[in-house]
């Protein structure tokens, strides 16, 4: 059973006030290591230099959208093996399909609460102590 506060994440949302969102529900979890971008290519360069366990991200953001990311993530080694959660407005078949396709985690609707994160959270890592 991992420890919340051993998971680091990064949270990649154009919006800053969805990060700040999902920032204070990681916080009321437990997750203490939580880094942030405002798009794809900042958050492939965040998570290629300082690492993480966990990305939740956004799937619409400009420059590189939600699944361009998923699959830069998953066609690069180190970082293949990141679990990756993505969190959109958007919850449409072919979307969901195309996410699973590129090897996503888990997969959040906006509005979301904090139970509901958490639950994604944990149907990939397993119970959170």
């Amino acid at each position: 059973m991992p420890a919340a506060s051993s998971i680091r994440v990064l949270v990649v949302d154009d919006q800053l006030t969805m990060r700040a969102l999902v920032r204070s529900a990681l916080q009321q979890i437990g997750f203490t290591d939580v880094n942030e971008a405002p798009d794809g290519e900042e958050g492939l360069k965040a998570l290629v230099t300082k690492g993480a366990h966990l990305v939740i991200s956004d799937y619409n953001m400009p420059k590189m959208d939600g699944l361009d990311f998923l699959r830069a993530i998953r066609s690069h080694e180190p970082t293949k093996k990141t679990a990756f959660i993505m969190l959109t407005g958007r919850s449409d078949k072919e979307l969901v399909q195309r996410a699973i396709q590129f090897g996503v985690n888990n997969y959040l609707t906006k509005p979301f609460t904090t139970a509901s994160l958490k639950q994604k959270i944990e149907a990939v890592f397993g119970a959170l102590s």
